[in-house]
């Protein structure tokens, strides 16, 4: 199964109290100083809709958003177009372009010291239902790929991965590290 359409959340550390507001600026700024390798067009605000995205920074082949799903508040990199490569290289791609968003952020000067993001625990999950549907079958099918990637991020035997999420919601896999990690400690080299 080779899938496209990757969606990776790394959550924020539960001392992180930030207004998502603060985000607007920032994420204007970037679109600006045009940072980043993808193309960055807008900004929305999406703060009225509870457990929404959140504040989105609209990209042409990706979205970032700022988010509080299910009150866990946390960075979410959506790819939006295909991409070439392995199924477990696109996930690695996505987990790495979140993490990279993550480290940005904690630095910019209205999050310096107030926003921390865990290294120890991501979400992905494939924005396809008809691919991917959130099966057994699905997480069988694509176990490898996940270990591949999470042997890559916290090393061999390292963490905890489970299949999550209801049948009606996107396919999801969680990671956990068995030992904490800041976001900032980890690097995916592509």
């Amino acid at each position: 199964m080779n899938v496209q359409h990757v969606k990776a959340k790394i959550f924020a550390r539960e001392s992180s109290r930030i207004d998502l507001g603060e985000a607007i600026p920032v994420f204007h700024q970037w679109i600006q100083k045009n940072s980043g390798e993808e193309l960055l067009i807008d900004v929305a605000d999406y703060r009225h809709v509870p457990g929404g995205p959140g504040v989105m920074l609209i990209g042409h082949d990706a979205h970032w958003s700022l988010d509080s799903a299910r009150n866990r508040l946390g960075l979410v990199y959506n790819r939006r177009t295909a991409m070439e490569g392995s199924t477990g290289e696109k996930l690695r791609q996505a987990v790495g372009a979140a993490l990279e968003a993550c480290r940005r952020l904690e630095q910019e000067p209205p999050f310096r010291g107030k926003l921390v993001f865990d290294g120890g625990e991501c979400e992905i999950a494939i924005n396809d239902r008809l691919l991917a549907p959130n099966t057994e079958e699905t997480y069988r099918a694509l176990k490898s790929d996940f270990e591949w990637l999470f042997d890559a991020l916290w090393g061999p035997g390292a963490y905890t991965m489970e299949h999550a999420g209801e049948a009606r919601e996107l396919f999801q896999v969680v990671g956990k590290a068995r030992t904490p990690v800041a976001a900032a400690e980890l690097a995916l080299a592509p």
